[in-house]
């Protein structure tokens, strides 16, 4: 067992391992030409630096068992009302992913409210897709959302409440599709009601008040307008420094996303070697141009193609140039954030998602999986878009 166990891990390796080489080699070989690698480095790394800050605050939070009260207290304000119980999962879903990201709703709420749905006796699948929708199509609302944003804003040059004034209302749109398609699947299975529950014990309740009152400073240090990797930073440094001293023991080295980051570093070096080599006239032509609806349509559209077929991160990446316009840039977003529901490897979250479920024994059908999403992009994506050019051709 221990040797597959090690083969398993060295396989999670090989793609994340493979990406970052082959953007290291791109910039041996001058595919990656050194001032636009210079300029790529100056852009990404304050925003890989939040990226690394806040996986460790998440997974620290969670060791300190802050998610698993939250959910006790949803058990307990649920009143024994499956319906209840799935409207309060939904906030929390929402919340996490606003403010702490989509990776965070797939990987930490994501068992939380699986295992709460168990207990419960409850059918856990409508549990799990509502995070899994909701950790992509929630996340369009702030740049600590998801990294697509972080690098949309930093092109837009906007204030979190100015980047949340752009998409306010295809983030509307992409929080309620959604909810409705999945009440209407699983309405009969969201009916009747569950026991009590048991509560689970708080190890260390210092800690515990440690995280709550980290997060409750850093939520709204996140929107102040403070470049957010500071607070990020901050929150990790001290929570860092309240486990040292409380329970060094629950430290490792797997907190820190070493896939995600090289991964995303691969993938940043990667595109931008084809933005240099012709990538960028390439797809103009497919991307159209202007801030009409049709137009608009069209690139948001493309954009869900791309991250269907590939992945929401290098789908950005790739079309942010032909995105001239706030406007476009934000229908760019629809497309990468809120259209990621088909394919398993859509967005990284999905697959976080996917390994939590597996390590649950929480089966999914991976074409009902597509179907669902299919029939959710296709009236999500094009009503955003409609919301979007409606508020845009009002200001």
């Amino acid at each position: 067992m221990h040797r597959f166990a090690w083969l398993t891990k060295i396989k999670s390796y090989l793609l994340p391992g493979a990406t970052l080489a082959a953007g290291i080699a791109a910039l041996a070989v001058g595919a990656l030409p050194e001032p636009a690698f210079a300029e790529l480095a100056d852009r990404t790394v304050p925003i890989l630096s939040f990226v690394l800050a806040m996986s460790l605050v998440t997974e620290l939070l969670d060791e300190a068992g802050l998610f698993r009260v939250v959910t006790d207290r949803l058990a307990a304000l649920g009143r024994g009302r499956v319906f209840i119980l799935w409207l309060l999962v939904i906030a929390v879903a929402t919340v996490s992913t606003v403010f702490l990201s989509l990776d965070t709703t797939a990987v930490l709420v994501t068992p939380v409210v699986v295992l709460l749905a168990v207990h419960a006796r409850i059918p856990p699948l409508p549990f799990a897709l509502t995070s899994i929708w909701l950790a992509n199509t929630a996340s369009l609302l702030l740049p600590v959302s998801n990294l697509t944003n972080l690098l949309a804003q930093d092109r837009l040059g906007l204030s979190p409440l100015g980047f949340a004034g752009l998409v306010w209302a295809p983030a509307v749109v992409g929080l309620l599709v959604p909810l409705a398609l999945l009440w209407l699947a699983f309405r009969k299975d969201l009916r009747g009601r569950y026991g009590p529950q048991p509560v689970h014990r708080v190890r260390d309740r210092g800690l515990l008040l440690s995280a709550a009152a980290t997060v409750l400073v850093l939520l709204p240090a996140l929107v102040s307008g403070v470049p957010v990797q500071y607070p990020a930073m901050a929150a990790a440094a001290f929570l860092l420094a309240v486990f040292l001293r409380r329970r060094p023991s629950a430290l490792r080295w797997s907190m820190v996303p070493w896939r995600p980051l090289m991964l995303t570093v691969g993938l940043f070096m990667l595109v931008e070697a084809l933005h240099a080599n012709g990538l960028t006239e390439l797809l103009a032509g497919a991307a159209g141009s202007g801030d009409s609806l049709p137009a608009l349509l069209q690139l948001a559209g493309l954009g869900a193609g791309a991250a269907n077929a590939a992945n929401n991160l290098p789908a950005y990446l790739a079309l942010e140039p032909v995105a001239g316009s706030p406007v476009r840039l934000a229908a760019l977003l629809i497309g990468v954030n809120l259209g990621p529901l088909v394919s398993p490897w859509a967005s990284l979250a999905t697959l976080l998602w996917h390994e939590r479920l597996r390590a649950l024994n929480v089966r999914i059908k991976w074409g009902g999986f597509a179907l669902a999403g299919l029939v959710a992009v296709a009236l999500t994506v094009p009503l955003a878009v409609v919301a979007l050019w409606t508020v845009s051709g009002m200001n």
